[in-house]
Parts: structure tokens; C-alpha cells; sequence
């Protein structure tokens, strides 16, 4: 299996705007590409909030492949369509895991 972690710190300003759009519409989103199959959303502790929350969102593909196709065929426009919507008021970056047990 592998992961597809999106780590996003958000500006306080935005937070709950940010968090319910996530929610309810880029992450259905992303899920009905068929890449995934399943995600979670999860918030850093003990880590400085001062500027915001940072969160792990997390996405489950059952392959090498299919995270490969998320890649090459959506991942661009979703990424774009995050940054007209949000601009500099978030912070992002991405890793691949891969769970061994």
C-alpha cells in the first residue's frame, strides 16, 4: 500500500474555511479519480501554532501504479485549482510512504 501524505500549514484567517472545503470538496475529489481509496486527515500536535495548524492529509492508493496515475493524469489540476483558491495563505509539501507491515 502506499501513502500519499499532503502536509498544509493554514493561516489562521482561512483555517475553518480551508478545513470545511478540504472536507466536502477537494478531497471527494480527489477520491473519485479511483487513485484512492481511502484518506484521513490528521492535525500536528505539539508543534508552534502561533501563524496556524498544520495537517497531514493522507491519501491511500493500493499501488505504485495507482499513485503514479494521481500523479501524471490529476495532480497538476488540483494543485493549481488549490493555489487560485488559497494562494500564500498555505504552506504544503509533499511525501510518498510506502507501509511495510
Amino acid at each position: 500500500m502506499i501513502i500519499y501524505n499532503v502536509t498544509t500549514k493554514v493561516n489562521w484567517p482561512i483555517h475553518d474555511d480551508w478545513l470545511r472545503w478540504m472536507e466536502h470538496e477537494h478531497i471527494p475529489k480527489i477520491l473519485e479519480t479511483g487513485c484512492f481509496f481511502e484518506n484521513r486527515i490528521l492535525r500536528l500536535l505539539e508543534i508552534d501554532e502561533e501563524e496556524g495548524p498544520t495537517y497531514a492529509i493522507q491519501y491511500y492508493a493500493f499501488n505504485k501504479a495507482d499513485y503514479r496515475g494521481y500523479i501524471e493524469q490529476h495532480a497538476a489540476l488540483f494543485r493549481q485549482e488549490i493555489d487560485q483558491k488559497w494562494g500564500d495563505q498555505i504552506i504544503a509539501f509533499r511525501s510518498v510512504m510506502e507501509v511495510l507491515h
